[in-house]
């Protein structure tokens, strides 16, 4: 189905969210829909999928003029929404979510629960996923609630899906699978619009590429005419974005900040390991590597067997342990994780300082106000007033503030888990740049990540994890997308790939 919106205007009261926006996409193309944070990526296809109206501007599907009255008006015309954020009811089986006001009924007028679990089953396998159509939403981790959401969209034989950040929450397989079945559905014409932040996944998937920014369409073309600099530097308004990180100087000093000595709890077993005062160490592996339960390991979430110590003293207990030997954490999946949702960015941003460092009785706004601002100065949050909820912040604001609060909370050691998670690519490297600044102010950084290219940029050392096991450290000299990929797979213990770079890497005993 070829779709055009042409002119497209939205406005949110005396904010132009989307200004005069032109997208075209022919019938089985897989578009590429591209911008910071703010660009008025989402907004636009809201729009699309009925969500709500436009001030100016139309619709055309196959030559036709269409009106969308909400959502179930564009899904009856074939067009589904895929949201970043989660939109499933956890109480509720996998297979009724998927039909949740959509339900088969019988010849009887009663529920035909059998169809519909068969269907769902049929179109998880077609995905190459596991998921049990019976199992209750809220039993599901979070990459298997967001394949839930893909195949919801799969289920009813939509003629354009629009994949809003789909894959934030899925391994390397899952992805790889998606696009597979992306793939299929194209050659089926159906179309795809794909939103996302990451670019490798833009360039392997998308066909073609629409850039937006600050609400305006900027440019549009053959994914095979542009390299990831011009559509980064489309994207931000600037040239020379991608710094020469390769040539920045360490802050590690040979103080030893933290030390692990045989580590295990569930997920991963004796990893062992010194971190230094100013050091910035990745963490990474696969889906199921033990990455995620290393890292919840160490900020006092999940118990441990060995021994930790911080500045040579053990730790022991759970988080309130840690936070006063000043260890904190930017979590993963940061609206689940990392944010209150209901309370204000003042609050949010103050939370690690009430419970680590408050002496008053009383909360003083003065004293809270002063806090927000020196860490507002510091890592350039951009809020309008701190009185509004946190969710009204992009994605790499909340996650500023939520850094901000553990530095008021006179953090020493950082655990960042994910950093960059659904943060557009202008916020990332102003995240590489802060944790640069931190380890040289003498901070001690770990950062959690299955993004290799960040790691390069960052790292100063890259623990790789297999099968819950440390595989390999990395020097900075040797951390390259084909060694971490190597150790990550575990490839390295196939006999007939011992190469001289295997050799000269340093490999876990």
């Amino acid at each position: 189905m070829r779709v055009e919106m042409l002119g497209i205007v939205v406005d949110f009261g005396p904010v132009r969210a989307v200004d005069h926006v032109d997208l075209i996409v022919e019938t089985g193309e897989i578009r590429g829909l591209i911008g910071e944070n703010g660009a008025g990526k989402s907004t636009l296809m809201n729009v699309l999928a009925g969500s709500f109206g436009a001030k100016d501007g139309e619709i055309i599907l196959d030559g036709r003029k269409v009106h969308f009255t909400g959502v179930k008006s564009a899904m009856a015309s074939g067009i589904r929404l895929i949201h970043q954020e989660l939109n499933l009811c956890n109480d509720l089986r996998v297979f009724e979510n998927m039909y949740l006001a959509q339900e088969l009924i019988d010849k009887m007028g009663l529920l035909d629960k059998k169809s519909m679990i068969e269907r769902a089953a049929h179109v998880f396998e077609r995905m190459g996923v596991n998921i049990d159509p019976t199992a209750h939403v809220s039993d599901l981790q979070a990459a298997q609630k967001q394949l839930v959401e893909i195949a919801r969209a799969l289920l009813f034989k939509c003629d354009i899906i629009i994949m809003d950040e789909p894959t934030t929450a899925l391994s390397n397989y899952e992805i790889s699978n998606l696009f597979k079945i992306m793939r299929q559905l194209k050659d089926q014409d159906v179309t795809f619009i794909y939103i996302s932040h990451k670019m490798p996944e833009i360039f392997e998937i998308c066909d073609t590429y629409t850039v937006l920014r600050d609400g305006k369409w900027i440019s549009t073309g053959s994914i095979s005419d542009v390299t990831e600099q011009e559509i980064t530097e489309m994207m931000t308004g600037k040239t020379n974005l991608a710094d020469d990180f390769s040539r920045r100087i360490s802050a590690k000093t040979e103080v030893i900040a933290m030390q692990a000595e045989m580590l295990s709890s569930k997920g991963f077993e004796d990893i062992s390991f010194d971190l230094h005062k100013g050091e910035i160490l990745a963490i990474t592996g696969l889906q199921g590597s033990g990455r995620d339960d290393l890292a919840d390991a160490l900020f006092g979430v999940i118990p441990h067997s060995g021994i930790l110590k911080v500045n040579g003293k053990i730790i022991k207990g759970g988080i309130r342990g840690f936070l006063r030997h000043h260890i904190a954490m930017v979590p993963r999946n940061r609206k689940e994780r990392g944010i209150l949702n209901d309370l204000n960015i003042y609050d949010n941003m103050s939370m690690g300082y009430f419970n680590t460092r408050m002496k008053d009785i009383l909360i003083k706004p003065n004293k809270e106000k002063s806090r927000y601002i020196k860490q507002k100065l510091a890592l350039d949050i951009r809020a309008d007033n701190a009185k509004n909820l946190i969710t009204s912040l992009s994605g790499g604001n909340q996650q500023k503030v939520i850094l901000g609060r553990w530095l008021e909370a006179d953090a020493d050691i950082l655990l960042f888990d994910n950093p960059t998670q659904g943060i557009d690519v202008g916020t990332k490297f102003e995240i590489y740049h802060l944790l640069l600044r931190l380890a040289a102010q003498g901070k001690t950084i770990l950062v959690f990540s299955s993004e290799f290219p960040e790691i390069m940029k960052v790292a100063d050392r890259c623990m790789v994890l297999y099968k819950g096991k440390m595989n390999a450290m990395l020097e900075r000299k040797d951390i390259t997308e084909e060694r971490m990929m190597l150790y990550s797979t575990g490839a390295n213990f196939n006999a007939d790939l011992h190469t001289k770079e295997l050799q000269n890497v340093p490999t876990a005993k």
